[in-house]
């Protein structure tokens, strides 16, 4: 009882309070809420830990042929042996290294591609959302441009012109595919400029590309990274899409595509050949999009 005559608390007002939670644990909360977003992170880092380490998980030599030791199948059939676990294909190659060294193809043709694309993107969506007028004009025609165009036809002639390799792959794939990094740059740049911070650097006297860099870019970043976990899934099907098609890495090279392609015509009596490339990349493709769509919910305020 205070001199008031309030009834009060028996514990302080100090010791009831709880004290504020710093915005890592509060990220951590939100991120092991759902598992599945856990799971896909798990699969994104077992591929990529594979693919680093492929000299240490096979002692064969992916490009190696053997005649006498083709169409094995894996240990668990009959025929199988540990040797070669996964089979071998139509030349005697181990199954389980072209697997484990197509892996570096595939992650990084996504990644690559997925910088490029991102980079290129966000500084024309930028330019184009904060001057205006004349430039963006001229930056949004040459996006509708680019939807418009079909990228089969653009990969076929580029690919014709300059030969497959894994260098030309990534070109083709990152300079492509930069027109969604511009549209979603450029639509919330507009957005931001319109704001009482952006206005109050504009009166402060800050010079155009110090509001761009230190406030403007800031504030897209999250819908970006977004953006760029869930391209490099589609970045890693075109690859295998080309490289089916014979557009990508050249042979002898493993690409898990390029497996799929050669696997094709023993799918009837070689399983194994065209299908698990194909379980391979679908472990990858679905554990970056739980992964990217965990990391969505993460930079959304208001997802608790």
């Amino acid at each position: 009882m205070n001199d008031l005559g309030v009834q009060t608390a028996d514990r302080p007002l100090a010791e009831t309070a709880q004290p504020p939670v710093s915005e890592w644990k509060r990220t951590y909360r939100k991120f092991v809420k759902n598992p599945v977003g856990i799971i896909g992170l798990a699969m994104v880092v077992m591929i990529t830990l594979m693919s680093i380490a492929a000299p240490l998980l096979t002692s064969h030599d992916p490009i190696d042929v053997h005649l006498e030791k083709k169409l094995q199948p894996p240990v668990w059939q009959e025929g199988g042996s540990w040797e070669h676990w996964l089979g071998t294909d139509e030349v005697g190659r181990d199954v389980w290294a072209r697997l484990v060294y197509g892996s570096r193809i595939s992650l990084a043709v996504g990644f690559f591609a997925v910088v490029i694309s991102l980079v290129l993107g966000t500084a024309l969506g930028m330019l184009a959302g904060y001057f205006r007028g004349k430039t963006d004009f001229a930056i949004s025609t040459v996006i509708d441009i680019m939807m418009a165009f079909p990228f089969i036809l653009l990969a076929l002639a580029t690919i014709a012109v300059m030969g497959p390799s894994l260098l030309n792959m990534i070109l083709v794939l990152g300079l492509t595919d930069w027109t969604q990094y511009a549209r979603l740059v450029r639509s919330e740049v507009i957005n931001l400029r319109e704001q009482e911070f952006i206005q109050a650097g504009y009166a402060l006297g800050s010079r155009h590309w110090r509001i761009i860099w230190k406030h403007l870019l800031p504030n897209c970043l999250p819908s970006v990274i977004v953006l760029a976990t869930l391209a490099m899934a589609r970045a890693i099907l075109m690859e295998s899409s080309l490289s089916f098609l014979g557009l990508g890495v050249s042979s002898p090279t493993p690409s898990w595509g390029f497996m799929m392609s050669t696997g094709r015509p023993y799918i009837a009596t070689a399983w194994w050949l065209a299908t698990l490339p194909g379980i391979a990349i679908l472990i990858t493709v679905l554990g970056i999009n739980l992964a990217g769509d965990r990391i969505r919910d993460l930079l959304d305020p208001k997802v608790d």
